[in-house]
């Protein structure tokens, strides 16, 4: 083992400056690429949320045999229980449904949940309001939409502004 010399403790003055600049250089690099990454990122997830939004309007209109909606939603909301049309009642717009086992029955008012929803729908026509299904993962989204008729979504806000 050597023995430090006087005057040869830690680093001198260069060698500290050569690991500052170095330093710099990679903030300067790495800085700016993340914060493009972030703004991606939410764009992107608001795209991926729209796109699901869609598909699962497109699927309740297939499981409900609609070819349009009958009360479109013109105002944005971001609440799936009351999306894409909450107001349809019973024995007026909600006719006929799917029964458990194959084929297809009317709708009991008092029994079925009213409207053409995409979280906690009363998917049955025969069955009490236990038998709901999610089109939808959750309730709440970030963004906002409307829908018209033919089951087109329109995203209003994307909840990351």
């Amino acid at each position: 083992m050597r023995l430090t010399k006087r005057g040869e403790k830690g680093f001198t003055l260069i060698e500290l400056l050569i690991v500052v600049a170095i330093l710099g250089v990679l903030a300067a690099v790495v800085i700016p690429n993340v914060g493009r990454f972030i703004g991606a990122g939410e764009s992107e997830a608001a795209d991926t949320e729209l796109a699901n939004i869609q598909t699962a309007v497109v699927e309740m209109m297939v499981d409900n045999g609609l070819a349009t909606l009958p009360n479109p939603v013109g105002v944005a909301t971001n609440d799936m229980s009351a999306f894409p049309d909450a107001t349809s009642a019973c024995e007026t717009d909600k006719l006929n449904g799917p029964v458990q086992g194959g084929g297809t029955a009317a709708y009991t008012l008092g029994s079925d949940d009213n409207g053409f929803v995409l979280y906690q729908h009363d998917l049955y026509a025969d069955a009490a309001s236990a038998d709901l299904v999610n089109y939808v993962a959750t309730q709440n989204t970030n963004g906002t939409y409307t829908v018209t008729a033919d089951g087109t979504v329109t995203q209003v806000t994307t909840g990351y502004e």
